[in-house]
């Protein structure tokens, strides 16, 4: 990780906040599984002043119901291209990209990440992906990856224990 501040985690939807897998029902709606120590854990980044972005190709009514859920104020949806979308972020909250962290799990992330002093994939992620980030977390997408990338963001600004320490 960069020795610089981390003031902003983006994190991708399926296949870090979800395991990836897509349910598509006869209706059109679609269904997805959020791990709620994954919330916890960006709920964590917020309580001690990193912004929390989403930035995900598609458009889905739950996935917006869960960042409303968790008090995430940058939900950015529906962009493909994920690198603009970053940029202008990074510009509109004035920040350099060095003190943006980017967790992702597949190719359409990269361009985005390349760009920030910090990256993380999933153990389950794209297997070049995996060999170009910072930090590889041993949970798998959906099953506590995002509080794993999370608590070690916590660490490296020294405030792990006292986010731990509230719960006690």
């Amino acid at each position: 990780m960069s020795s610089s501040s981390i003031q902003l985690a983006v994190f991708d939807v399926d296949g870090v906040l979800t395991d990836g897998r897509l349910f598509l029902l006869d209706n059109g709606q679609e269904m997805k599984a959020f791990h709620a120590r994954d919330g916890l854990g960006l709920k964590g980044l917020m309580q001690f002043g990193i912004e929390v972005a989403i930035i995900t190709a598609r458009q889905a009514p739950l996935v917006a119901q869960r960042v409303t859920e968790l008090g995430i104020s940058h939900y950015i949806s529906g962009r493909e291209d994920k690198e603009t979308a970053l940029m202008e972020l990074a510009r509109q909250l004035k920040l350099s990209h060095d003190a943006i962290a980017y967790m992702g799990d597949d190719l359409v992330d990269w361009p985005a990440m390349r760009h920030c002093g910090a990256t993380c994939a999933p153990c389950d992620g794209d297997a070049w992906l995996r060999t170009q980030v910072n930090y590889v977390t041993k949970a798998r997408g959906g099953q506590g990856a995002a509080r794993e990338w999370a608590e070690k963001i916590l660490a490296t600004e020294g405030v792990l224990d006292q986010w731990r320490a509230q719960f006690q």
